[in-house]
């Protein structure tokens, strides 16, 4: 890398060679060649205007300062002298120079094309390329986004200076877009532009104005007005055609010369003074006002001024505010912005968001990184002279508003009243800093309007670009798309950062949803559980309960039972003998006169209900249960003995 000292040597003996004053362009040029002497010389000047070789590296090097003028000079110079450069004779070998090979990406409605050629090539051979990728005739094409202004199919591309990468846009005007059908010579000449000449006759300034061959010449008129200060009504014209007869007449019927056409204004002193000279002058004085009518020829005889009555009254009645002094809701002072810009410039315009600052951010950076978009900030100033040209050529272009919509958040405020500047650059040091509001606090009236590209980051808001109002719509183009390219880079980052992040989200969500639902299973399981020994706790507290109660029962009817005769007794005695379900025998005497209700209890005292079993004869076979309680043993047949056997009910 070379040093300051060798830098500064390096920097003259290149300005020497070249014969570039500008020294930010030299040092542009030998930067784009790391300050490589012989490569940037060769890049400059054609190897067959002269013959310069380097003592750093014995290449022979080109220029119109070594040529055969200085031999003199250079044979005269000693070893010893602080050039870089000596001359050599033009007998020793010249060292060729390799091309230089240059990148361009083209871009055409929404398709890109790549074209790599040697700087030896011309304009006209990137149009031929373009013609076989594209299918569009090479004379359809125009080819902008250039830097050094307009060039010609026949420019060599090595004397535009141009760096390794380039980034230009195909415009065809001649050709309907796709969606259209529109032909036709008229239709043609409305999608043409027209550069008006026009000479401000009282102060020797012209004026160069594009407009579109569907402009009318009443705008055209307005905007000579907004540069002039000269009210339509006291325009007086020279140059238009004999067929520009009405103010409402398009530029491309009106009889114009294309592509260029020159015109005079100045300002007439009085309405009938001008009606006689129009009178009496050639035909190429034309449309002094379609309105000079009768209303002010006789205004002097009301006592007013003429100066008075198109001068202090037409300037204060010349536009209405773009927005609203010291309005409280900046939403309501952009819905006055748009519809004043509008009544101004027509509806082809971008679309305004309509809300604070703080909404445009909202909706431009806060979204999804997919849904993002570059927020642009156009600041108006109605005193500025650039404003109605930027915004009728510029901001109006089909191309810039097709541009916006589709990439761009555009929001806009009115700088023209102090009131609203301060509230401006308030918000402005709130949410880009105190260096940008100092940068907008500093621009004067006549580098206005501005246009403000902002990205959003992580953590803050970065201005990308502040475009002023002295540029072309090419260039505006130009550095929109060099802003679009800068935050698609960053975009496609915060997509992928965005998508890893909600993947880790996703999992993490189907992580916690898993576990959520293993506790659920496990608090169910549990739940199942204590359920199903609460219900076996119940129901072996009922068993319980009814085992105590047949318990009780029993012991009251073992206790109520009378008590068992002796075999000796005198009275007749039945004994029963009683064979249980598992086999078991119990056996009991009992009176002849007992009821058959006393056989009953104790076998229930025994643990064996009336309910629950039934009592059985053998010889017969009966149903002892069934018969009447209340009879005697001896009247059922039970006497003097019997064998009985319980069975359980169905």
């Amino acid at each position: 890398m070379a040093s300051n000292m060798d830098r500064e040597m390096i920097l003259a003996d290149f300005q020497a060679c070249t014969g570039i004053e500008n020294i930010d362009e030299a040092i542009t040029l030998l930067e784009q060649n790391n300050w490589d002497l012989v490569a940037a010389i060769n890049g400059v000047i054609p190897q067959e205007n002269g013959i310069l070789q380097s003592e750093y590296g014995g290449e022979t090097l080109h220029g119109p300062a070594y040529g055969p003028a200085s031999h003199s000079t250079a044979a005269s110079s000693t070893p010893s002298s602080s050039s870089a450069f000596r001359h050599v004779v033009p007998s020793r070998q010249i060292v060729e120079r390799q091309p230089r090979m240059l990148d361009f990406r083209v871009e055409y409605r929404d398709r890109n094309v790549d074209v790599v050629l040697e700087d030896s090539s011309t304009v006209g051979d990137i149009k031929h390329i373009l013609e076989n990728e594209l299918q569009i005739p090479a004379s359809k094409m125009l080819l902008k986004g250039w830097k050094t202004g307009d060039v010609d199919d026949s420019t060599v591309l090595k004397t535009l200076h141009l760096p390794k990468n380039n980034s230009l846009y195909v415009l065809t005007p001649d050709l309907p877009p796709p969606s259209s059908s529109h032909s036709g010579a008229l239709q043609e000449s409305l999608n043409q532009n027209f550069m008006l000449i026009v000479t401000h006759r009282e102060v020797q300034r012209e004026y160069n104005l594009n407009f579109s061959g569907s402009s009318t010449i009443q705008e055209v008129k307005r905007n000579v007005y907004d540069l002039t200060s000269i009210p339509v009504r006291h325009q007086l014209w020279e140059g238009w055609p004999p067929s520009a007869t009405d103010d409402s007449m398009t530029l491309a019927v009106s009889g114009l010369t294309f592509p260029c056409h020159r015109l005079t204004v100045g300002r007439r002193t009085s309405p009938v003074q001008t009606r006689e000279q129009s009178e009496e002058q050639c035909t190429d004085v034309h449309m002094v006002s379609d309105s000079d009518g009768d209303d002010f020829e006789d205004a002097t005889e009301f006592g007013v001024d003429d100066g008075e009555m198109f001068g202090v009254a037409s300037s204060a009645l010349r536009k209405s505010p773009m927005m609203p002094e010291n309005a409280e809701n900046e939403g309501d002072a952009l819905l006055q912005f748009t519809a004043e810009f509008s009544s101004r410039y027509g509806d082809c315009h971008p679309v305004y968001f309509i809300g604070s600052l703080e909404a445009a951010f909202q909706e431009a950076f806060y979204g999804k990184a997919r849904d993002r978009k570059l927020l642009a900030i156009y600041l108006h100033h109605d005193e500025s002279v650039l404003t109605n040209v930027f915004c009728s050529q510029m901001l109006c272009a089909e191309s810039i508003v097709s541009y916006l919509s589709q990439n761009f958040i555009t929001w806009a405020w009115d700088m023209t009243k102090e009131a609203n500047r301060a509230r401006f650059l308030t918000m402005c040091t709130r949410h880009f800093g105190s260096v940008v509001a100092q940068t907008i606090r500093t621009q004067k009236t006549d580098q206005f309007p501005l246009f403000l590209i902002i990205m959003g980051k992580r953590s803050s808001n970065e201005v990308l670009n502040v475009i002023q109002g002295n540029t072309t719509v090419d260039e505006l183009m130009m550095r929109l798309m060099a802003a679009m390219e800068i935050f698609t880079a960053q975009q496609q980052e915060d997509i992928k950062d965005e998508d890893e992040r909600e993947a880790r989200e996703n999992v993490k969500r189907e992580q916690d949803e898993a576990y959520r639902i293993s506790l659920e299973a496990d608090r169910a399981k549990r739940e199942a559980q204590e359920r199903e020994m609460a219900e076996q706790f119940r129901l072996e507290q009922i068993r319980k309960e009814q085992e105590e109660e047949r318990e009780a029962i029993r012991l009251s009817l073992e206790q109520s039972l009378p008590p068992e005769p002796k075999e000796e007794s005198t009275e007749s005695v039945s004994k029963l003998r009683i064979r249980t379900p598992s086999g078991e025998f119990f056996e009991r005497r009992f009176l002849a006169s007992s009821k058959l209700q006393v056989v009953f209890d104790f076998v229930a005292s025994k643990g064996y209900p009336w309910e629950e079993y039934k009592l059985l004869g053998t010889f017969p076979r009966r149903d002892v249960t069934q018969l009447d309680p209340n009879k005697t043993l001896l009247e059922v047949k039970l006497y003097p003995q019997e064998t009985l056997f319980l069975e359980a009910k169905e």
